[in-house]
């Protein structure tokens, strides 16, 4: 009865000889979809069976608006103090350095002008892996500077908003962003230069309380989290039971907040079908 038992105890192959799937081959939807990486990127990081548009930050953005990904980056090199001398767990510069080091980026937003099918664009991106998108004093300044270089070189604006909202560590000099963003696009509105705001997943706090809902015409990906403060908080402060999709883009669009929502593929087209029909110029054939 030999073949009741077994003769060795299981998979010999030695620790150090076993190998892992590399990391990044698959990637699995919040429905549990599962979708290859190769085909993700494909599909502007769309996955295709359920449509959820995964979080991508300013490079992939900008190589998806920017004919042939080119564009000159504006004011790359600006980066945050600790006025406050803020410090919890971890020093604020310690906490901006290990950013810094992650991601390869200077702060939370990234600047840029080119074309986009054929047409001069000045775009502000956000990138949620640095801090949580969170807003300070350099998001506020680039975002500014960039609505000054909109406005002196009269070209239309699209801020890209994917924020936790105000910084925490600058305290009220994060705040100040607020006022400092909504002026500047108020003169831009002055000019008749036209802004555009995206809100993508997630567009919360401070960036929705300011320059995120102050577009000429604000637009959203498909399923964004979209609000001021978070479900709960808003629960426990109005005593209420919220309905089903609160705060998400769609329940937004349909109460008023939102223009239209498109999907990520179309988005280089929408945008610029917008500003053709603003600023009564003919659409060219061009679409790369």
């Amino acid at each position: 009865m030999s073949w009741f038992k077994r003769t060795k105890k299981g998979i010999q192959t030695p620790t150090e000889e076993k190998k892992d799937v590399p990391k990044g081959l698959w990637y699995k939807s919040p429905t549990g979809k599962i979708v290859d990486s190769e085909e993700l990127e494909k599909n502007f990081y769309v996955s295709p069976e359920d449509g959820y548009h995964v979080r991508i930050g300013s490079n992939e953005y900008f190589e998806l608006l920017f004919d042939d990904n080119q564009y000159k980056e504006l004011d790359k090199n600006l980066t945050s103090k600790d006025p406050l001398k803020f410090e919890d767990k971890k020093k604020y510069p310690d906490r901006l350095k290990d950013a810094q080091k992650k991601t390869g980026l200077k702060d939370a937003v990234r600047t840029g002008v080119g074309k986009s099918m054929g047409k001069d664009l000045v775009i502000a991106c956000m990138d949620f892996s640095f801090i949580g998108g969170s807003m300070g004093s350099v998001v506020g300044e680039k975002i500014a500077r960039a609505a000054d270089y909109s406005l002196k070189n009269n070209i239309p604006l699209m801020i890209i908003s994917k924020s936790g909202g105000a910084r925490m560590m600058e305290a009220v000099l994060s705040l100040m962003q607020l006022a400092k963003t909504s002026a500047k696009l108020a003169q831009l509105s002055d000019a008749g230069i036209p802004y555009i705001s995206l809100c993508t997943d997630p567009t919360t706090g401070g960036t929705t309380a300011s320059f995120a809902m102050l577009g000429d015409i604000n637009i959203s990906e498909p399923g964004a989290l979209i609000g001021f403060a978070g479900p709960r908080v808003v629960r426990d402060t109005t005593g209420q039971e919220l309905p089903d999709g609160f705060q998400t883009a769609e329940f937004l669009k349909e109460h008023g907040f939102l223009d239209f929502i498109t999907h990520r593929r179309d988005l280089k087209m929408r945008i610029n079908q917008y500003l053709d029909l603003v600023l009564n110029r003919p659409m060219r054939e061009k679409t790369a």
